[in-house]
């Protein structure tokens, strides 16, 4: 008498486990990859906002004094550096300031340039009949430490700000 022994499910082969792994790992350092991007482009934006937002404070409240060459944003209280550095000369000058808002260092360069008379009195700043003319005022934040590559560069660019006032209201 003849058997005939059924033929059991073939079990899986070497090849077919590895090709299987190989997919799944692709697939895990995708996620991985997306989650890793995800946090650091939500840290980025993070960062923007608070400079955005901070160069927005400076330039209305420095805005407030009439754009004054002796603007200091010490005077808000809010955790700002003495003047790191800053030049002025009859029709322009700056001021780098440094301050850490909710663990993002940034540097704040406050400049301001006279657009009157004697200063090169360009028609689209500066009303020759009237006598009025405007300063532009310019608040720029970088970003230092966590945001910078290792060869120096930023991974985010800088946050400027600019708006101009009439000479005449700044006392100057």
């Amino acid at each position: 008498m003849i058997f005939n022994r059924p033929k059991f499910a073939a079990a899986l082969t070497l090849t077919e486990v590895v090709v299987a792994m190989a997919i799944l790992a692709i697939i895990t350092l995708g996620g991985l990859s997306y989650q890793y991007h995800a946090a650091r482009h939500s840290r980025i934006a993070r960062a923007q906002i608070i400079g955005t937002r901070t160069a927005q404070l400076l330039l209305e409240d420095w805005k407030s004094t009439g754009g004054s060459e002796f603007y200091d944003p010490n005077s808000l209280e809010l955790g700002f550096s003495s003047k790191l550095s800053s030049s002025m000369t009859a029709c322009e000058g700056t001021a780098l300031h440094s301050i850490t808002v909710d663990n993002v260092p940034m540097e704040v360069t406050l400049y301001w340039i006279d657009r009157g008379e004697g200063c090169g009195e360009d028609p689209d700043y500066y009303d020759p009949e009237t006598g009025t003319a405007l300063r532009e005022l310019s608040v720029t934040v970088r970003f230092v430490g966590a945001f910078e590559q290792a060869d120096g560069s930023e991974n985010i660019l800088s946050v400027i700000l600019t708006t101009y006032v009439r000479i005449d209201a700044t006392g100057g």
